[in-house]
């Protein structure tokens, strides 16, 4: 069978079968947008889930036929840059009364054929401007893509699923006045804090099948986005210090102290390799990296860093540190959060330290995580942080998140409101 025929099979074959079943995502993916819209973001986060999703609304407006997917991991397909016009001709063989300029595009994984970006850009200049495409971070990373698409694209993060689209996925209401909802959405909140959101977790039941199927995610992040994509060969080295990375969460990244430590174990790596696998660990979504706040730019970016992981499933499955470490996972999970509603990572830290200083259209707050507040001095700690971080941002208001308490407090001109990190993480941030 020629490519052209394959081709054909796949498009066909697409339109007489029925989509597989998907869940919603709140990601508010355009139908009609003058650019291309690309979905980048952590490997199994559910992009071409999404995709799909897409289509399934599309399907309100426009037939089936109108609509050209094409997976490019699909085995049965190898083509080179100067093939990608073979979807083309094919599809006008198979519905010659068709206009390409009113059908959509959705190329999934497109960056298995190399030099596509000049097929999509053609696609965009004189066939359709309705092109969606997804890639893989080993060979398409975000911030290559407006420099492959020369400013055309309209980019859009995929992280895994935020609590609310987890309670969805498990058929839990988002309503929490009833004592008995209530409950199950606490429930779920402690079972997204220990393993996540990846999608393909959610309803595996078996905690130990969980940890293994998120240790095959971190090994390809590892082999495939990192070592291949970059071309490193030195494997422990970069195992060890993501690990390292992956302990030192709610703590500042000292990569002298990591050097320092790696030398005394024998590893033969260079300071300046720890910043780069520290800068190809955010490239491709597995790292989120926190900068100290500072109005100069320059200086907050000589500073200190923290670094988060963007899903709390890997804290669990990597190492035990965490197994009762409410704590640091309640940190990791808020940062993920933030980092999803478009806002800057920033802490405060001085002597005193505040978990985040949040800006959101103008606005900013300050906002401190701490599991378990029952403590008098943890209470007392927890205020201090926050307050100093509210004095820092120039704001009169704070918010610390807990696993439970639910309060208000006034201390020292600032108004600080103590949240159950759930209840934070379905009512978002309010400035």
């Amino acid at each position: 069978m020629n490519k052209k025929q394959i081709l054909k099979e796949l498009i066909s074959d697409f339109h007489k079968k029925p989509l597989r079943d998907t869940k919603e995502r709140e990601s508010n993916i355009p139908l009609d947008i003058e650019k291309i819209v690309v979905l980048t973001g952590a490997r199994r986060s559910g992009k071409t889930s999404l995709l799909l999703n897409t289509i399934k609304k599309l399907l309100n407006i426009i037939p089936k036929e109108n609509i050209i997917y094409i997976n490019f991991e699909d085995e049965r397909l190898t083509l080179e840059s100067d093939e990608l016009d073979l979807i083309l001709q094919s599809y006008l063989e198979l519905y010659p009364d068709k206009d390409l300029s009113s059908c959509y595009f959705f190329f999934d994984e497109i960056q298995e054929v190399d030099g596509w970006e000049k097929f999509v850009r053609r696609c965009d200049d004189s066939i359709s401007r309705h092109i969606y495409i997804t890639g893989s971070n080993a060979k398409l990373l975000g911030s290559e893509i407006a420099t492959a698409l020369r400013g055309r694209a309209y980019r859009i993060e995929v992280f895994p699923l935020s609590f609310r689209e987890y309670l969805s996925f498990l058929d839990v209401e988002l309503e929490y006045n009833s004592s008995t909802n209530r409950a199950k959405i606490i429930n779920s909140f402690e079972k997204y804090l220990h393993f996540g959101g990846f999608p393909e977790i959610v309803k595996i039941d078996d905690n130990e099948i969980k940890r293994k199927v998120l240790q095959e995610y971190y090994d390809v992040m590892i082999f495939r986005d990192i070592l291949e994509r970059y071309n490193q060969t030195n494997i422990h080295a970069i195992k060890y210090f993501l690990k390292r990375l992956i302990e030192s969460v709610k703590s500042t990244i000292s990569i002298s102290k990591i050097h320092n430590e790696m030398k005394t174990l024998g590893f033969r790596v260079g300071k300046n390799s720890l910043y780069e696998y520290l800068e190809f660990a955010e490239a491709v979504y597995f790292a989120l990296v926190a900068n100290k706040y500072d109005k100069s730019i320059k200086r907050q970016e000589l500073a200190d860093k923290k670094g988060y992981i963007i899903d709390n499933g890997f804290l669990s499955a990597i190492t035990h540190k965490y197994s009762s470490d409410y704590g640091k996972k309640l940190e990791n999970l808020v940062a993920i959060e933030l980092r999803r509603a478009g806002c800057a990572l920033q802490f405060a830290k001085n002597g005193k330290e505040c978990d985040f200083i949040v800006e959101n259209n103008g606005k900013q707050i300050a906002l401190q995580v701490c599991a378990d507040l029952s403590s008098f001095e943890t209470l007392n700690r927890e205020i201090e942080g926050a307050i100093y971080g509210a004095r820092q941002a120039g704001v009169d208001n704070a918010i610390i998140l807990s696993m439970a308490e639910e309060k208000s407090i006034a201390q020292d001109g600032v108004s600080i409101e103590v949240v159950p990190a759930w209840k934070f993480c379905i009512e978002g941030l309010r400035l």
